[in-house]
């Protein structure tokens, strides 16, 4: 038998409720509406006027790509995430968010990670198996009065999975100020951001603090999940260093194809065209379909108590086994929390980026 260096992480309950809907089709011959994903599916971005600027032949897409990611990608996030305002020396592409953060975490020296109380399961999972520490924060108001440790590090993420919830941009600030300021380092994964604000320079104004880490990726903001694109900024030199390492050993490279994609995507009449069409359609159906949950009494709206539901998550107030009767597939609440489990039983993680007919065909049918 082989031997196995047990890492203690945990396969995706995610993936694994898909595969159970997919079984479920397969032996009842009913449709079940897939709801537990974390992908924009309204619609797809239209690619059929970007293809064609891309040059098949060319040896950028044919050779191995420069380890940190093309100077091309490099400069479209520079212009279009910061406003011109940092070093293209400070931005790495990664493949994909969960590629962003683990390299992060393989990177930085920290005693302690905290998670918000409502999280992404991939957080704890990537921390574990880097062996790193972490706890919880319930709420930001903690976290403007807790007397952290230099050198332990929290991670937001706005809007947030997977309530989908939306703070104050104000606020945001205020909190990384004063964790900045307490020499506390701040990795801000914000994924969903640039799929609700468009010529946004939010990261701009993250330019002003040393301490923090964005991760970020174009799955959710271009529709390109099956790209697995993303990129880390760090204003420090001796972390960049040390994560370009990283991400040599890792990646080797990021697909080139993807990169010249993105960076079409970013550039280009054409594609910023179709960028914002996809972002567009996105956003209307999602609106529309917290209005429906909402006026059906559905939405879990003790969730949005000092905070706006815009998505691409929301939390109804129903369970995934109750869901799943009415042919709907979610994500029990109970899986995105350590410490409120009881309570989170009684509620089910939604994705609403889906055709609002589609997503209120099945719920008219309740």
């Amino acid at each position: 038998m082989i031997q196995v260096n047990q890492s203690g992480a945990k396969y995706s309950a995610i993936v694994g409720i898909g595969e159970k809907l997919k079984q479920l089709e397969q032996s009842t011959g009913q449709k079940y509406l897939r709801l537990n994903r974390g992908i924009p599916s309204v619609c797809t971005i239209d690619l059929s006027e970007i293809i064609p600027l891309i040059d098949f032949n060319s040896a950028e897409l044919q050779n191995y790509p420069p380890n940190s990611g093309l100077n091309t990608l490099h400069q479209a996030i520079n212009a279009h995430y910061f406003n011109h305002k940092t070093k293209v020396e400070n931005i790495f592409i990664t493949a994909g968010g969960m590629n962003a953060l683990d390299l992060i975490f393989r990177t930085l020296k920290t005693t302690k990670v905290w998670l918000p109380e409502f999280f992404w399961g991939a957080y704890a999972n990537v921390l574990t198996i880097n062996k790193i520490e972490f706890a919880f924060y319930s709420t930001y108001d903690v976290l403007f009065q807790k007397e952290f440790s230099e050198g332990e590090t929290v991670l937001i993420g706005d809007p947030n999975n997977p309530l989908g919830n939306k703070y104050d941009d104000q606020l945001l600030l205020q909190i990384v100020d004063k964790l900045d300021h307490r020499n506390v380092n701040i990795v801000w994964d914000s994924p969903y951001r640039k799929l609700f604000y468009e010529n946004d320079y939010f990261y701009e104004k993250l330019l002003s603090y040393p301490h923090v880490i964005i991760a970020d990726s174009f799955s959710k903001s271009l529709g390109l999940s099956g790209q697995r694109i993303g990129f880390v900024h760090s204003l420090d030199n001796a972390f960049n260093i040390e994560f370009n390492t990283n991400l040599l050993y890792v990646t080797n490279g990021v697909n080139a194809f993807g990169q010249i994609l993105v960076e079409k995507l970013l550039t280009t009449p054409e594609g910023q065209k179709a960028a914002f069409e996809f972002r567009a359609k996105t956003r209307i159906d999602m609106i529309k379909n917290i209005e429906y949950l909402k006026n059906k009494g559905l939405l879990a709206e003790e969730f949005y108590q000092d905070s706006e539901p815009i998505g691409i998550f929301t939390v109804v107030n129903m369970s995934e086994d109750e869901l799943l009767k009415h042919h709907i597939g979610s994500v029990g609440l109970y899986y995105f929390t350590k410490n409120s489990k009881a309570l989170a039983s009684k509620y089910s993680r939604l994705c609403i980026s889906v055709p609002h007919q589609e997503l209120k065909s099945y719920f008219d049918l309740m």
